[in-house]
């Protein structure tokens, strides 16, 4: 689980970047608290399935697009 959580967290921090979207304001676009955003993005924790639709609402995109494909977690 631990190494999924890195790889979403990465692949949303580079949606993020993409849109010139500070973690700030997606936090707050999100309702998640900032630092809670941060460990997401860090793979520190593993988010509900309802925060991923929320981010990827946020961040204009389908919630499979931050999804890592399973040969990235395989490595």
């Amino acid at each position: 689980m631990e190494q999924l959580a890195k790889a979403l967290g990465a692949r949303i921090r580079t949606q993020r970047k993409a849109r010139q979207i500070s973690q700030d304001a997606l936090a707050l676009i999100c309702n998640i608290d900032r630092s809670y955003m941060g460990r997401i993005e860090r793979g520190e924790v593993s988010m509900t399935v309802e925060k991923l639709y929320r981010i990827a609402s946020a961040l204009d995109c389908e919630p499979a697009l931050l999804l890592p494909p399973i040969a990235e977690l395989n490595t």
